[in-house]
């Protein structure tokens, strides 16, 4: 049992130390607001705000449409090279938390999305090459390391889900998918497996939600620093548990479809999700 609470304790190690190592590389510049007593004011959200945000993130998506589906459509692309590297190389075990795991990057991944919708917003142009312009943020390197957090907490989810996987179904890799599928779905160890990595999987998730659900699009609007980007996040959830806890659950639901078939629904989904976080933020963090 405390073999398997180690991963969550080193992402949580990670998370401390790349805040600390923030504290002394982004300096009191890019604290500015913080430091001036200005932090920002978190409001209190119902789920009319989020069907809202659902509806303005469509809405951008529907104006962007050719422009965002040629962004996202790497993603899935990707998605189809890495289940073909786990198919070929004997990685079976590690197919779902792969796909599953592909949330915990996805606020990463929509970064460009949040830079067209605040441009649309603004009524600056707004094509996919626009969106490349966040790199000239203030606060870009901020952003930078907070990708780099939720990519560390990634690769320590898949080595979770593979200890996960030896302590049950494992050592050895299974034979076959059928009957890999077979062991999961009629054996005890199997459950075992499923109910210990969906309940180690949730607080990743978890985690992920809290320090990054209005962080990305806060530092691509202000000038802030990591540290100042996370408190709010964090007090967005505080604030309002029972709106984020269902956004999250929304965003498990959406990814859980776009991924059906073959990962190809997200192409949609990615964008929507995208966008639709961008006004929960504005939402959420008072201008």
């Amino acid at each position: 049992m405390e073999t398997i609470r180690n991963p969550i304790e080193w992402g949580m190690d990670a998370l401390k130390e790349a805040a600390q190592t923030v504290e002394g590389v982004a300096g009191s510049a890019q604290d500015s607001e913080t430091a001036a007593g200005t932090r920002p004011a978190i409001r209190k959200i119902t789920s009319d705000d989020l069907r809202d945000a659902v509806a303005l993130g469509f809405a951008d998506f529907t104006a962007f449409r050719s422009d965002v589906i040629f962004l996202c459509i790497i993603y899935p692309l990707i998605s189809l090279v890495l289940i073909y590297s786990v198919l070929n190389y004997d990685l079976l075990a590690l197919l779902f938390p792969l796909a599953s795991g592909f949330a915990l990057v996805g606020p990463v991944a929509a970064i460009g999305l949040y830079e067209m919708s605040r441009r649309r917003e603004r009524g600056l142009s707004a094509s996919w090459v626009d969106a490349f312009a966040m790199v000239r943020s203030p606060s870009f390197g901020a952003i930078a390391i907070l990708g780099f957090i939720l990519l560390t907490l990634f690769l320590l989810w898949l080595g979770a889900a593979q200890l996960i996987y030896m302590l049950t179904l494992g050592p050895e890799p299974p034979l076959s998918a059928a009957a890999f599928l077979s062991d999961v779905l009629t054996t005890g160890a199997g459950w075992t497996m499923i109910v210990v990595g969906m309940g180690v999987g949730f607080l990743f998730a978890l985690v992920v939600l809290m320090i990054s659900v209005v962080s990305f699009p806060l530092l691509l609007d202000r000038p802030l620093g990591i540290g100042a980007a996370i408190s709010a996040s964090l007090r967005a959830v505080l604030v309002n548990p029972g709106a984020m806890a269902l956004w999250g659950l929304f965003v498990a639901a959406a990814l859980v479809l776009g991924s059906i078939p073959l990962f190809l629904g997200l192409v949609v989904v990615l964008p929507v999700l995208g966008h639709a976080t961008w006004h929960l933020y504005r939402k959420v963090v008072r201008v």
